[in-house]
């Protein structure tokens, strides 16, 4: 592997986070981090180290070093009866602490009031997109295509259009064998910004998983309103294999090219397998043939211009 230039070095890089969560176990109601735990159906394993307050304090420590310019606060799954609760309470921390930059929101596109509760998200000046987790097979064995809530629900996809009245992004988090799907979604709507979370959950590292993610991305691709976050490379169990997650992070890229990729550290949940050191280091060893100018737009530039950051 190439040697990191001095001047590349994470401690010294501009980033603007793209993905990261804050919540106050006090203050909100977190069904998934409160109520009976089930760490064996996480994604990841075992979370009960996510039990607990995660604050911008605690967000500060975590990125100690680090030029952390700005962040984008995704929704953390907050009791869906306080959606707009938890855009309220990230402002006033934003007001407080300077955390975070911008917020993207919770909404069901089904739900019954779904348009009453867009609307008032949208009284909040820092929101800039929604987070709606479309309904989604449990594998790529599982077929759900066509039942409510899922990406091909007329009902679900009336909620997406009204993204484009309000302007809105959509942050599309769906497992690899469903990247296909959604990228039907996303030519048929080519006026709203995407950005695929978490690198497309490649979890399958087999040789037919990573060929199934890779052509999954690539249909994602082909629609200039999309982009792609690089996060969460973890594994169930903890498990951080580096050699894997580069080799990820280089299709990625190579497949959405440095103008439509961007760094997202998804803390705290990524430290379940590692932290944020390891994360940038990963992505600096993974990008190592890039010239400077490709790693400013995926360390910020990119962030900055899709989310609309500008202060």
């Amino acid at each position: 592997m190439p040697t990191r230039p001095l001047h590349r070095a994470g401690t010294q890089l501009t980033i603007v986070d793209a993905h990261h969560h804050l919540w106050d176990l006090a203050s909100g109601r977190y069904p998934w981090l409160q109520d009976a735990y089930h760490g064996s159906a996480f994604f990841l394993g075992e979370y009960q180290t996510l039990r607990r307050n995660y604050l911008p304090g605690d967000y500060r420590r975590d990125t100690s070093g680090y030029r952390v310019v700005a962040s984008v606060h995704i929704e953390a799954e907050r009791s869906r009866m306080q959606q707009v609760d938890e855009t309220r309470w990230l402002h006033e921390l934003r007001d407080c602490t300077g955390i975070p930059s911008v917020v993207v929101p919770h909404i069901s596109f089904v739900q019954a009031n779904r348009d009453e509760v867009l609307a008032a998200h949208m009284a909040w000046p820092r929101v800039r997109g929604i987070r709606s987790k479309p309904v989604t097979a449990r594998s790529p064995q599982e077929n759900v295509t066509g039942q409510p809530g899922t990406m091909q629900d007329p009902r679900w996809l009336e909620g997406l259009a009204a993204l484009e009245r309000y302007d809105l992004s959509w942050d599309l988090r769906v497992p690899f064998w469903h990247l296909a799907d959604a990228a039907e979604v996303a030519a048929a709507f080519p006026g709203i910004r995407m950005v695929v979370n978490h690198t497309g959950l490649p979890l399958d590292r087999s040789e037919q998983g990573l060929s199934n993610w890779r052509q999954g991305l690539e249909a994602l691709a082909a629609n200039p309103n999309v982009y792609i976050k690089l996060s969460e490379f973890g594994l169930a169990g903890g498990r951080w294999d580096a050699d894997s997650n580069q080799r990820i992070i280089r299709d990625a890229v190579a497949i959405f090219s440095p103008d439509r990729a961007m760094f997202a550290s998804n803390l705290p949940v990524s430290s379940l397998s590692a932290g944020f050191p390891a994360i940038v280091d990963t992505m600096l060893d993974a990008l190592a043939d890039y010239d400077d100018q490709a790693i400013a737009k995926i360390f910020a530039h990119n962030a900055i211009a899709f989310y609309r950051i500008y202060g």
